[in-house]
C-alpha cells in the first residue's frame, strides 16, 4: 500500500512537469491557429508581412534587329527596297515585372534581382496599397542576382531579416511575389535544400532551395519562415516548360545583407580574393591526408605575389574556418571571401601536414571589369564578361576575354556560349582585353558577330546575327 501510495505520488510530480511543457508548443501554435474558426492558417503572420512585399514595373530600351535580308543586295532587288541610310540604331522599348522587398522602412530600401532591375530606363514600385513610387537604382551586383532600390515614400512596411544561417531542410517556408504578373501571390512548401551551386548563370551561389511554388515573376520577391522573417530573395528557377516544377531557389538573406552594405557604401560590390587556387575537400581526399571526416576547401596553387603568398598559405593546406566559422566546401570559401571588404584581416584555420594552424589573411582585390556582354554586343545579352584572371587555368595560355556567367535561355546562351569560355577574336580581329573586345565590336557593322572561342583546350567558332 504504501509502494502503491508513492507511485501514485511520482505519476503526480511527473504530470505537474509534463502539462506545463505539453501547453508550451500550443502556445507557440496559437500564431498559426484561428480559435474562432477552428482552422489552421498563417494569415496573421502574412498580414504583417505582404506590405514589406512589392511588385516592379521596368522600361528599358534595346537595340532593335532588322531582318537581315533586307540588308542582302540580291534579295533587295526583287522587292525595290531602299537601302537603309547610316544613323543611330533604332530602339525598341520593353518591358518586364518582377517583385521587390523592402527592407528598411525609414530610407525606403527595396531588395530585388539584378535581372530584373539591369538596363532599366524606369522603374517603378507598386506597393499592396495602390500606390506607385518610381524608384532610384542604389546599385546592382550581377555576381549574386541582387539589386537595390530606393524610393521615396511614407508609411512604409519592412519585413524583418532573419539569420539563414540557422535555416534547416524541412523548415516550413514561404515564397511571396507577382507570378506572370498577376499581383501578389503567396505559396508556401518546405526548405528542400541547403547550400545548392551551379544551377544558374550566377559565380557566388550559396543557394536556398525550396518547393514552394515560384514562377516568372517571382524573381526579387520574399521567401520567408514561418515566423514571418526574411530568409531569401527568390532569384531563379529550374522550369523546362517555362512553369514552377517544384524547384526554386533563394539567395540567403545573409549574403544579401552584405551585398547591401557593399552597394550602399560604394555603389558596387568590391569583392576580395587571397589569390589561392582551391578545392573541395572529397573523402577520399580527406582519408589521404588523414583528416577523417573533416570537411573543408584543399589549396592546390598559391599565386605568386598574392595576399595568401605572404600570409605564408601553401599548396595542400586544409581550410576548414574563415574566422571560427566552419566552412563547408570550396564554393562557401569562394564565396565568404568574395565578399568581405578589401582590406580587412580574415582568420583563416587551416590543417597543414595534420597539425591545426590559424593564419591571418588581409583580403586583397578582386580581378576588376565585369561587364554585361549586352551593353556592347547584343546577340549577347545574358552574359557576363571578365579578364581572364591569374588564377585561371588557361592564364598564360590564351589571351582573350572570359565568359564569367551565362543566364539561362538568354541570346547568349541560345549562340553556344558557356560560361567558362574565352573569346579570342571577334570578326577575326584578336582581343585579349574588354576594352579591344568593345572596340572590336563598335566596328561591327552588319549586325553578325563571329566568334573564335577557347573551351577546354579547343578552338570553337560561333556565329549569330
Amino acid at each position: 500500500m504504501q509502494g502503491t501510495t508513492r507511485r501514485f505520488s511520482t505519476i503526480f510530480a511527473l504530470m505537474m512537469i509534463i502539462l506545463p511543457l505539453s501547453h508550451a508548443p500550443l502556445q507557440a501554435r496559437t500564431s498559426v491557429e484561428d480559435q474562432r474558426k477552428g482552422l489552421m492558417t498563417m494569415a496573421p503572420v502574412l498580414s504583417k508581412v505582404t506590405p514589406a512585399v512589392v511588385n516592379i514595373a521596368v522600361e528599358s530600351h534595346q537595340p532593335a534587329r532588322d531582318n537581315p535580308l533586307m540588308m542582302d543586295p540580291f534579295f533587295r532587288r526583287f522587292f525595290d527596297f531602299d537601302m537603309p541610310q547610316p544613323g543611330p540604331q533604332r530602339q525598341r522599348r520593353t518591358m518586364a515585372a518582377g517583385s521587390g522587398v523592402i527592407i528598411d522602412a525609414d530610407k525606403g530600401y527595396v531588395l530585388t534581382n539584378h535581372h530584373v532591375a539591369k538596363n532599366a530606363d524606369t522603374i517603378r514600385v507598386t506597393l499592396k496599397d495602390g500606390r506607385t513610387f518610381r524608384a532610384k537604382l542604389i546599385g546592382s551586383d550581377p555576381g549574386t542576382d541582387v539589386a537595390l532600390l530606393q524610393i521615396n515614400a511614407k508609411n512604409l512596411t519592412a519585413v524583418p531579416a532573419g539569420d539563414s544561417d540557422s535555416v534547416r531542410v524541412g523548415d516550413f517556408v514561404m515564397a511571396i511575389g507577382n507570378p506572370f504578373g498577376l499581383g501578389q501571390t503567396v505559396t508556401s512548401g518546405i526548405v528542400s535544400a541547403l547550400g545548392r551551386s551551379m544551377v544558374g548563370a550566377e559565380k557566388y551561389e550559396d543557394f536556398i532551395q525550396t518547393d514552394a511554388s515560384i514562377n516568372p515573376g517571382n524573381s526579387g520577391g520574399a521567401l520567408v519562415n514561418s515566423k514571418g522573417e526574411l530568409i531569401g530573395i527568390n532569384t531563379a528557377i529550374i522550369a523546362p516548360g517555362g512553369g514552377n516544377v517544384g524547384i526554386g531557389f533563394a539567395v540567403p538573406v545573409n549574403m544579401v545583407r552584405a551585398i547591401m552594405n557593399q552597394l550602399l557604401e560604394f555603389g558596387e560590390v568590391r569583392r576580395g580574393r587571397i589569390g589561392v587556387v582551391i578545392q573541395t575537400l572529397t573523402p577520399d581526399m580527406a582519408a589521404v591526408l588523414g583528416l577523417g571526416a573533416q570537411r573543408g576547401a584543399v589549396i592546390s596553387r598559391v599565386e605568386k605575389g598574392a595576399p595568401a603568398e605572404k600570409a605564408g598559405l601553401k599548396a595542400g593546406d586544409v581550410i576548414t574556418a574563415i574566422n571560427g566559422r566552419p566552412v563547408k566546401d570550396s564554393n562557401d570559401v569562394r564565396n565568404r571571401i568574395g565578399l568581405m571588404v578589401r582590406g580587412t584581416r580574415v582568420r583563416l584555420s587551416i590543417i597543414r601536414n595534420g597539425q591545426k594552424q590559424m593564419i591571418a589573411v588581409k583580403i586583397g582585390k578582386s580581378v576588376a571589369g565585369s561587364l554585361a556582354a549586352g551593353n556592347i554586343i547584343p546577340q549577347l545579352e545574358g552574359a557576363t564578361l571578365a579578364p581572364v584572371s591569374s588564377d585561371d587555368p588557361a592564364h598564360g595560355q590564351v589571351a582573350g576575354v572570359l565568359v564569367e556567367s551565362i543566364e539561362t535561355g538568354s541570346p547568349a546562351a541560345r549562340t553556344g556560349l558557356r560560361a567558362g569560355d574565352i573569346i579570342t577574336a571577334l570578326n577575326r580581329r584578336p582581343v585579349s582585353s574588354i576594352e579591344e573586345l568593345k572596340q572590336a565590336a563598335a566596328a561591327s557593322r552588319n549586325g553578325a558577330i563571329a566568334l573564335n572561342i577557347w573551351r577546354n583546350g579547343s578552338e570553337l567558332f560561333i556565329f549569330a546575327r
